[in-house]
């Protein structure tokens, strides 16, 4: 049954994840919000309601292995043809035929390949954060071992790859680590520059070892990280760190797609001190032949990794006014 909790309603659908988690405000043509790492439906708290006074029918999800959705104990179980194949089916339950799909951080990921994968389903989509890069080039695994420093200097997705180690980490203090993770990648508390750099980790170290110390980020109360780190206290960070694991099957299992553009209307935002933004600048230069149907593309001045949480008032006006553009 539907719960609800002031002006949302809560939900769980069936999905080939087992249930799917989701929270929803409004009527209209549905919207679908997909969260990144380490986050939750609740990193869309400022775009619901929003949303639905615009009078669309917003709908933010928990990714399987998040949340109150369902966590499959296989590593595969977290490839993209699954997610892609869990939006599809939240999309049907909701009694819906089609939708236009946002995603953050693995999120936008998540929607462009929803959008690349069913676009019968999905009519545009919305990237924040990380840009589209069609899928092929080298394999994943042999891109980001490359990116390892002289010193020995590990690149956080490298560390993450192997069960357990990252796990080990963070789960003793999930609330000090998503602290310190959140601070890392937030405008007003990433480390300065010339410091080192916290999506590596040194030899022998942890990730943790080069969190900033200090206040939390001006976007995350003490309420707010409650709530994340109360999450994945319950459910662990197992389902959401296999996303992680498997992006050289990913590599493999979209084979057929190598190049492909998104042809749907689309839309990007990231922040100017994002290093999703600014490492992968070229993609973003790459956008009039990888997303041509792209309405309009923006980078934020001075903002960092967390952008609908640091920016809310902004990045609400950019996706209303986008919504607006599209077609019925």
């Amino acid at each position: 049954m539907p719960q609800q909790t002031a002006d949302v309603t809560h939900r769980l659908v069936s999905a080939p994840a087992g249930r799917i988690h989701l929270v929803e405000q409004g009527t209209g043509p549905l919207v679908l919000l997909v969260h990144g790492f380490p986050e939750s439906w609740y990193s869309w708290r400022h775009q619901l309601p929003v949303l639905a006074a615009a009078g669309y029918r917003a709908v933010a999800v928990d990714v399987r292995g998040y949340g109150r959705s369902s966590k499959p104990d296989a590593t595969d179980a977290y490839r993209m043809f699954e997610l892609v194949e869990d939006n599809a089916a939240v999309v049907r339950a909701l009694g819906e035929r089609r939708a236009v799909i946002v995603g953050h951080d693995w999120g936008a990921t998540i929607a462009a390949h929803s959008a690349l994968v069913r676009p019968d389903v999905f009519r545009a989509v919305g990237l924040l954060s990380v840009p589209y890069t069609p899928p092929g080039g080298p394999r994943p695994s042999e891109v980001f071992a490359r990116m390892s420093g002289d010193g020995g200097d590990e690149f956080y997705v490298s560390y993450f790859q192997e069960p357990g180690r990252a796990e080990a980490e963070i789960e003793p203090d999930v609330r000090g680590w998503l602290a310190g993770f959140y601070a890392a990648l937030s405008s007003d508390t990433m480390p300065r520059p010339g410091a080192p750099d916290p999506h590596f980790v040194g030899r022998g170290g942890t990730l943790r070892d080069r969190f900033p110390a200090g206040p939390l980020p001006a976007w995350l109360s003490e309420k707010d990280l409650d709530v994340y780190a109360e999450e994945f206290e319950r459910t662990g960070m197992a389902g959401p760190l296999n996303r992680y694991r498997n992006m050289d099957r990913d590599w493999e299992d979209l084979a057929g797609f190598d190049g492909a553009p998104i042809a749907q209307p689309s839309l990007f935002i990231g922040g100017g001190l994002d290093a999703s933004t600014t490492w992968m600048a070229d993609a973003i230069k790459a956008y009039p032949t990888t997303l041509p149907g792209l309405v309009s593309s923006h980078v934020l001045d001075g903002c960092g990794h967390w952008i609908q949480q640091e920016r809310p008032a902004e990045i609400n006006r950019l996706l209303t006014d986008w919504l607006a553009s599209l077609p019925s």
